[in-house]
Parts: C-alpha cells; sequence; structure tokens
C-alpha cells in the first residue's frame, strides 16, 4: 500500500474536504475544528518521528486525517460499534481507500482506551473482556500505541488516560513506547 497516495485520494475527497471545519471548541478538544485537530496532530507525530521508520510515519498520517473526520455525520452517544459512529464512519470511509485490515482496526478502536479508561475511573471496574477484544483487534502495537500518544497528547486531553493504558498493556503487547513518551 502506498500510504501517500492513499493520504492524496483521501484529500481530495469531497466528504473528507466538507468535515474538515466542523466543530467548536469543546472538552477535550479546545482547539474545535477536525482541520485544528489535524494540524496538533501533525505536530505530535513530528515529536515522535525521530523513532518511527518512513511507513509508520505515512500510515500515522493516514490515521490523523482519518480517525475524527466524520464525527460531524455521527449520531451522539452511541457506541463505537454503532454504524452511526465517527469510528465506524471514518472506517468506512478509509476501507475505500484501504485494504490494510490493521488501519482499519485502528481508526475503529482508536478511542476504546479512553472508553476502558473512563470506565475503570468512573466504577472502578476494568471490563478485561473488553481489553482482550481489543489486544486481539490490533497487530501493530507499536503503531497503534504511537498513534495514541500523537492523538492523547493534545491540549484539553487528561494524560491520566494514557499513562494508565500504557501500564495496563505494556507487558501484553509488542511495543517500543511505553508511559516516558508520553508528551
Amino acid at each position: 500500500m502506498n500510504c501517500e497516495e492513499v493520504l492524496s485520494r483521501i484529500q481530495g475527497d469531497p466528504r473528507y474536504q466538507s468535515n474538515l471545519d466542523w466543530g467548536k471548541p469543546r472538552s477535550g478538544h479546545p482547539e474545535g475544528s477536525v482541520r485544528a485537530h489535524i494540524a496538533e496532530l501533525e505536530r505530535n507525530l513530528n515529536r515522535l518521528r525521530p523513532r518511527l521508520t518512513a511507513l509508520e510515519a505515512a500510515k500515522l498520517r493516514v490515521l490523523i486525517h482519518t480517525h475524527d473526520t466524520f464525527k460531524g455525520d455521527a449520531a451522539e452517544g452511541v457506541p463505537i460499534t454503532d454504524p452511526r459512529s465517527h469510528a465506524s464512519l471514518a472506517r468506512a470511509f478509509l476501507q475505500e481507500y484501504c485494504d490494510d485490515p490493521d488501519l482499519l482496526a485502528m481508526v475503529q478502536w482508536h478511542d476504546e482506551p479512553y472508553a476502558l479508561w473512563r470506565q475503570w475511573k468512573h466504577r472502578h471496574v476494568l471490563n478485561s473482556q473488553r481489553l482482550e477484544a481489543l489486544i486481539s483487534r490490533i497487530s501493530d502495537w507499536n503503531l497503534f500505541l504511537a498513534f495514541n500518544l500523537v492523538d492523547g497528547c493534545t491540549d484539553g486531553k487528561d494524560r491520566d488516560c494514557l499513562h494508565w493504558f500504557l501500564g495496563l498493556v505494556g507487558d501484553r503487547v509488542q511495543c517500543g513506547f511505553g508511559e516516558s513518551d508520553i508528551f
């Protein structure tokens, strides 16, 4: 898969372009628009770039440009698995341009660590079945956790989620990133 070509085609899609200016400042996203979120994530990617291969960086750019792009079209408050969720809409969109099952899974499940953390934070219960399902769905944990760092180290996001999740999976998955990489 040529990630640069995939990204170029995504960026040329009118659906992508029409969603870039959706959003206003809100909890977890003080930057407001999808466009501003993408710009912040691109800056974060540059911080990790020395530790990434060119292919990993290119794959992360595809994830950056698709993961939240369809929030404006999504139904509010639906589970990640609902076809109307922003994650499901993003996956369906990406699938038109990319057949990499791991990238598709990462777009679909990119908010699952946060969902698990919120359950743990509010109920003090870890949904171990949900965690095991996530672990089995993702193959390239180095890429997935790099994306979580890029997306989770933005203004307005609580780093506690990243500390918790990286500590939780650190000895269970193969990955070159850990809590010390949170910025």
